[in-house]
């Protein structure tokens, strides 16, 4: 006679290639947990945004597991310390001895399960965590001393290697259960105007559609029409060039493996790389697979410390009325302002404008890129912690594989580079749409005294440029 499991979902909120859903459904009949934390999703500065979509693609994954027999269970417990209490009274009451569940890399999330595992073992219980969120379980890669890579360059040499000799394989949904019995009471899943109750849209749903089925469509639809090209279009704000699929490779409605079986079905699930842009975005792949391991290997990145610790010392500037100018799209840098724009707007931002922004407020304002990578997290549908650490530690200079300090994105030559007739500016920022090509980029260069509803830069590009050079020079 088979046993119940407990398959605790978290951030993987799919029933395809789930590495835990699997093993906990072929290991004896499942129960599916959902746990909201609403004050931990607040401390850890989680977007009302994500939460939404999160919580819109939690009704639908009930509707799944429903139609598999699965019961899903739903609790809200504020703050994760609270939770390993009940889930071992959980076990207890549903005779559960093994709860599945897929790894979560942040320090706060291996604290929480390791406090959650050792008061299980007391009982004769087990929490078994799984790999899921990369293609090679973290703490896996090592170079030939046995210790983490801290260069992208080498860590996807290692990571192409893998790949030569094997794929990574997709994990079958799981068949349907014998209906079973639970005594548990299940909450109802909340709106997100519950938990947070200012500065909410709800016209934002339409942009961010849930569903497997729908994240499958965007992935096919990008293989099949776009990655090609992904090379040369990627970079370009106005051009419908990249994946978009972030947001449900965030909270697991689309699983790395799925993109990396669809990058390579043309060549039967082989590694041959046979295009550029092929390439290019499996690159980008492996970009978020390093900085996922980096956030395991090391943890000083999810305590807001830089990656590089000769950093510490940067006199950041204290200026919350440019801080604010940033924020509120208000720089006078058209190209900076129309990326905080479509943020605002509709929680995403576009890959290349977002180096853009972050580089500014690092570099040109010198403002700590600490408040910068949580405003975004604050705002983004995709705010994945070890994604966005990774990409403002970058622009800043403190982190692994960073820029140099001296080289500092002209966020005016960036403009008239990627959005050379302006398009994205004139979709974001309407009060400049009547200005030429060439002006759009920088409205106020050649006539100071031009009347235009749109503020005058904040800073001067040049001096900023050189007061941030001097600042790391002396403390880097």
């Amino acid at each position: 006679m088979s046993e119940n499991t407990l398959i605790w979902f978290r951030q993987d909120l799919r029933l395809h290639d789930h590495s835990a859903l699997w093993h906990a459904t072929t290991s004896g009949s499942a129960i599916a947990l959902v746990i909201l934390s609403p004050e931990q999703w607040q401390q850890h500065d989680d977007a009302p945004i994500k939460i939404d979509f999160y919580l819109r693609q939690l009704l639908q994954l009930k509707i799944d597991l429903a139609q598999l027999n699965i019961p899903l269970i739903i609790k809200t417990i504020p703050l994760w310390h609270d939770i390993a209490p009940y889930i071992q009274q959980m076990c207890n009451d549903l005779s559960i001895q093994h709860v599945h569940a897929n790894i979560e890399c942040g320090v706060n999330e291996l604290q929480r399960d390791f406090k959650i595992q050792k008061l299980l073992n007391e009982h004769a219980q087990d929490l078994i965590l799984h790999h899921d969120r990369t293609l090679f379980p973290v703490g896996s890669i090592r170079n030939k001393s046995n210790t983490p890579y801290q260069v992208f360059g080498a860590f996807k040499k290692y990571c192409y290697e893998q790949l030569s000799i094997s794929i990574p394989q997709c994990y079958p949904k799981p068949e349907i259960q014998t209906p079973i019995a639970y005594n548990i009471e299940s909450e109802d899943i909340p709106k997100v105007e519950q938990i947070y109750s200012s500065n909410w849209q709800t016209n934002t749903h339409p942009i961010w559609t849930i569903s497997e089925q729908h994240a499958w469509s965007l992935l096919d639809n990008f293989i099949e029409d776009r990655v090609e090209h992904y090379h040369t279009e990627r970079d370009f704000p106005h051009i419908e060039g990249t994946s978009q699929l972030s947001s449900y490779l965030n909270i697991g409605i689309l699983s790395i493996r799925q993109c990396i079986q669809a990058l390579f079905r043309s060549q039967n699930g082989y590694f041959q790389i046979e295009s550029t842009g092929q390439q290019t975005w499996l690159d980008e792949l492996l970009w978020r697979e390093f900085y996922q391991h980096i956030l395991f290997d090391f943890p000083r990145v999810s305590k807001n410390f830089p990656f590089k610790i000769s950093t510490q010392n940067i006199p950041w500037r204290n200026a919350p009325d440019d801080l604010q100018a940033w924020q509120n799209a208000k720089t006078g840098i058209p190209i900076v302002d129309a990326g905080m724009r479509q943020i605002l707007a509709t929680g995403w931002m576009h890959n290349r404008v977002r180096m853009i922004v972050a580089m500014f407020l690092c570099k040109n304002l010198l403002i700590d890129w600490r408040q910068g990578e949580q405003w975004f997290m604050q705002h983004l549908v995709d705010g994945d912690l070890a994604a966005n650490n990774g990409g403002w530690q970058w622009c800043a200079s403190t982190g692994t594989d960073a820029v140099p300090y001296f080289r500092i994105f002209n966020p005016i030559s960036q403009s008239i580079k990627f959005d050379p007739q302006g398009d994205y500016i004139r979709q974001w920022l309407p009060e400049l749409a009547h200005l030429d090509a060439k002006t759009i980029h920088e409205p106020y260069a050649k006539n100071p005294d031009m009347l235009l509803d749109y503020p005058k830069p904040i800073v001067d590009l040049k001096s900023s440029r050189i007061r941030a050079i001097e600042a790391f020079k002396q403390n880097s």
